[in-house]
């Protein structure tokens, strides 16, 4: 009997630790696998472009973490640290045995922490703009000021945020228009949460620990440390997308996903 090609398409549920189920696209197969983690507000269908082009040869993971798309919101802890237990759990579910981890923006505070309990499953770090000095730290005072702005009005407060900071001017109009009624659709209690909690994280105990390759690709938003970067992880490389936003897999796949495959190919070794 004839059968036509199948193609491995699955939208399946991990529970994080402390119960919050975690809803993940499954699709491919070949090692090593790719896991993609998305940024505040977002979910996993930033990676659309991603998931289609790279599961040709690699088994592909696009999850929701706590709080956005599908996944559970019944959690206190909104940090990197619970993040990573997301992936983590992901990764354990799907039974992976060897990850290359790929985050966007605080996708990249995530990954970090996954990859302190996927320990040697991890091959390799994709950071997407993200990151792009790992030293840099945001004072507190600064932060509980962001954080009573967006709780005074978050819509308006998120979309000026947005607006002024994580868009380019060639960024395309279909694509503000996804970020911004993701954003103002989003829990505020949770959005300001998970917000604090990102830019309050420390990346740089995480980062002494890694020995595998760290790509980075970012656009040109706002300057890259290598060099700086390279005193705590001297494997670092980024690659610069001249003119993208933040949002550089949606904004430009086609580009995106050839400097991506360079990455993996590197990580992959």
């Amino acid at each position: 009997m004839l059968m036509s090609a199948v193609v491995l398409l699955a939208v399946a549920v991990a529970r994080a630790g402390d119960g919050v189920p975690i809803h993940y696209l499954d699709q491919g197969k070949g090692e090593p696998a790719l896991v993609f983690v998305h940024c505040w507000s977002c979910d996993r269908h930033i990676w659309d472009a991603q998931v289609s082009a790279f599961s040709k040869d690699h088994r592909v993971i696009a999850l929701d973490l706590a709080g956005h798309g599908e996944s559970g919101r019944k959690r206190n802890d909104w940090t990197p640290p619970a993040f990573g237990g997301d992936v983590a759990a992901v990764v354990e579910k799907a039974g992976l045995k060897r990850v290359i981890l790929v985050g966007s923006s605080m996708g990249g505070n995530i990954i970090l922490e996954a990859a302190r309990r996927l320990g040697d499953r991890v091959a390799g770090f994709v950071f997407v703009d993200t990151l792009t000095d790992f030293a840099q730290k945001t004072p507190p005072e600064q932060i509980e000021a962001v954080v009573q702005h967006f709780k005074a009005d978050y819509k308006n407060e998120a979309a000026s945020y947005i607006n002024h900071y994580l868009f380019s001017r060639s960024t395309p109009p279909s694509v503000r228009k996804r970020v911004l009624a993701e954003a103002a659709s989003a829990p505020p209690g949770i959005s300001i949460a998970v917000l604090r909690g990102a830019m309050e994280y420390d990346p740089v105990p995480a980062l002494r620990q890694i020995k595998v390759p760290i790509h980075a690709i970012n656009s040109d938003l706002f300057p890259t440390n290598v060099e700086g970067n390279r005193k705590y992880a001297p494997q670092f490389q980024a690659v610069i997308m001249k003119g993208s936003g933040h949002y550089p897999m949606m904004e430009d796949p086609a580009r995106f996903n050839a400097l991506l495959a360079d990455a993996i190919r590197d990580a992959g070794k």
